[in-house]
């Protein structure tokens, strides 16, 4: 009889987290609502380009949805939104006039002129 193992390899977070990305997940975990398990960033439809960034909590897991662990806690991807997201890094950019997530997304084809939306 011959014995046939099967090898997994693990396959990258579809999204790299800066650190400074992993600190905000922090920040916010530590200031979520109560019943929050998480922060999740999914990909709605909206703007003039067709799809946004948006960045919530989370109160369950969802079946299909990306869960990648970082230090501060647990940060979701939408099922939906993963293919749109494949090789995204994300960080969290703070100066004396803004402060927000931004993405350098290799899929996005364009971007509105405001920057709230991009297209695929």
């Amino acid at each position: 009889m011959t014995e046939t193992t099967t090898k997994t390899r693990a396959r990258p977070a579809a999204v790299i987290l800066t650190p400074s990305a992993e600190q905000r997940i922090a920040d916010l975990m530590r200031q979520a609502p109560e019943g929050a398990i998480g922060v999740k960033l999914s990909t709605p439809r909206r703007g003039c380009s067709g799809l946004a960034y948006s960045v919530d909590y989370v109160t369950e897991e969802a079946k299909f949805d990306e869960k990648i662990e970082t230090p501060g806690g647990t940060f979701y991807i939408d099922g939906a939104s993963v293919l749109y997201l494949v090789g995204s890094t994300m960080d969290w950019v703070e100066d004396d006039f803004t402060a927000g997530f931004v993405f350098n997304n290799p899929n996005a084809k364009g971007s509105c002129g405001c920057g709230e939306s991009f297209t695929v």
